[in-house]
């Protein structure tokens, strides 16, 4: 899918009443995604802490006109989640919606396609991003958005503290919309 494709698709979506979304998940570490620091000549910063691989996995959508819908856990999503979280869109978003994503095992399970098939998933059309290609998944830039700038160099020593400071830089993100519909302008250019 390309700019030329996504306006197409959006004109389309935007004629027959439909919200796209594109959607992806990723994961949050305690540990700090240093950007960059500073210390006297000759002190070498150390990073202190428990290298466990706790995480905080997390699914969202981003709208082209900058909405940002987003749920976490502390385990990784499997199919069934990815269900409940397109029925907490389904929720709150009226009409229908185009989501668009990547080609994971977890969007293609069985447990989702019996859910598209139901009164209530038949207002989803999915349409699945080629290959490899996080370049073409806006939310891919509110990953890094969260971890580059509303996390950096943020080192957490339980997972609570990590989901109440990933919750605080969602909100902020949440409350900027042209920057979530700039990621999708920078992507697509429309």
């Amino acid at each position: 899918m390309d700019a030329a494709d996504l306006a197409g698709e959006q004109k389309k979506a935007q004629e027959r009443g439909q919200t796209i979304a594109f959607v992806d998940e990723s994961d949050f570490y305690r540990l700090p995604s240093v950007v960059r620091t500073w210390a006297p000549a000759g002190q070498t910063p150390v990073a202190r802490g428990s290298l466990r691989r706790l995480h905080l996995s997390v699914i969202s959508a981003a709208i082209p006109d900058g909405r940002l819908y987003l749920t976490m856990k502390d385990k990784a999503y499997t199919a069934p989640d990815v269900v409940l979280f397109l029925k907490h869109l389904l929720a709150l978003i009226p009409g229908e919606l185009v989501v668009i994503w990547d080609g994971s095992n977890i969007h293609r399970g069985p447990v989702v396609e019996e859910f598209l098939a139901t009164a209530q998933g038949q207002r989803i059309t999915t349409n699945q991003l080629p290959g490899y290609a996080p370049e073409l998944n806006p939310d891919e830039w509110v990953w890094k958005h969260l971890k580059r700038v509303g996390l950096r160099n943020l080192s957490c020593p339980g997972l609570d503290d990590l989901r109440k400071a990933l919750r605080r830089a969602v909100v902020r993100l949440q409350r900027r919309q042209h920057v979530v519909a700039a990621f999708v302008q920078h992507v697509y250019g429309v």
